[in-house]
């Protein structure tokens, strides 16, 4: 992939309507924010077969049809809970699977999604690209240090190299950062994706203890518990909203950004394009990023998700 990066990456996984956020999204719902997203200049969409099993795939399928192929970079996943181990060629068929979902020739980004059976299947990902000349970049995520140092040791045993991490980074889990991920990708040119900055929307300012999220999905069961801390830390954001003439959901994405990384945020309306411009464009001071670290720290959250595990 040659084309560059942009400062900030929109998820799909909504959109894959899998009930982890307890909304069904349609195609006449989301084509505005594709729409708003492309007039922006923001064109790297990050999605995933196992978000509702092809779902978010077909639903950006069908925003994608007809652009030209360099207006746009697809970052999809190998799921390993996806794939079929009764297969000789499970890389191959999934690979095709998920292209053809797509409507595209080829993916930028293919990640192994998470580290079930590893090492398995990113030395088959490297198998399957080595010395091909439409090989992505080939990534990994919910990978602790040793998880990326070997994957990034087996791709380059077959000519390749890790290009990419993508890990849940957010100011109420920083543990990509405390065990050394973040320095081991900047030391070794790798770009490190931060997923779930929001934190699902409760970095968004729109919930509190008086405005719970809805009963009944993935998040609200994690979040509304801790809903008092997250009114402190919102406050803490707020104040620096206020100065910078934004919504507090643009400080913690500035935040990401500050501190290297390339986030991921998932939109589900028009403004959530528009406030991923804005957030681009603030540059916290280190001052006021060690003053929201001193404050989550403070606070001791413990947002660990089913799906990951403490990286250090």
């Amino acid at each position: 992939m040659t084309a560059q990066l942009p400062k900030i990456a929109l998820g799909a996984w909504a959109w894959g309507n899998d009930g982890t956020f307890g909304t069904n999204y349609t195609e006449d719902s989301l084509r505005p924010i594709f729409d708003a997203a492309t007039a922006a200049g923001l064109n790297l969409w990050d999605t995933a077969y196992a978000y509702g099993m092809g779902t978010s795939e077909k639903m950006l399928a069908a925003f994608l049809r007809g652009l030209p192929r360099d207006k746009y970079i697809v970052s999809d996943k190998l799921t390993p809970q996806c794939m079929d181990y009764e297969s000789d060629t499970p890389v191959q068929d999934m690979w095709e699977k998920q292209r053809a979902l797509l409507g595209v020739e080829n993916i930028d980004i293919y990640w192994v999604h998470n580290p079930v059976d590893a090492p398995r299947w990113i030395r088959a990902l490297a198998e399957f690209f080595e010395g091909r000349a439409d090989a992505p970049m080939i990534g990994v995520s919910n990978h602790n240090i040793e998880e990326i140092k070997e994957a990034d040791g087996i791709l380059r045993e077959h000519g390749l190299k890790l290009g990419a991490v993508q890990n849940h980074y957010s100011l109420l889990n920083r543990s990509s950062e405390e065990s050394g991920i973040l320095d081991y990708c900047r030391a070794s040119g790798i770009r490190f994706f931060s997923y779930m900055v929001l934190e699902q929307g409760a970095l968004s300012g729109q919930y509190d203890t008086h405005h719970p999220m809805p009963e009944g999905s993935a998040r609200a069961a994690t979040y509304n518990p801790v809903l008092d801390k997250i009114e402190v830390l919102n406050a803490a954001l707020g104040t620096l909203a206020d100065k910078y003439s934004v919504g507090i959901a643009q400080i913690p994405v500035a935040w990401a950004i500050g501190k290297g990384t390339l986030p991921i945020i998932g939109v589900t309306k028009p403004h959530h394009v528009a406030d991923a411009v804005r957030a681009a464009s603030i540059a916290l001071t280190l001052e006021e990023i060690s003053l929201l670290e001193d404050t989550a720290d403070r606070l001791d959250f413990s947002i660990i998700r089913a799906w990951e595990k403490e990286m250090k």
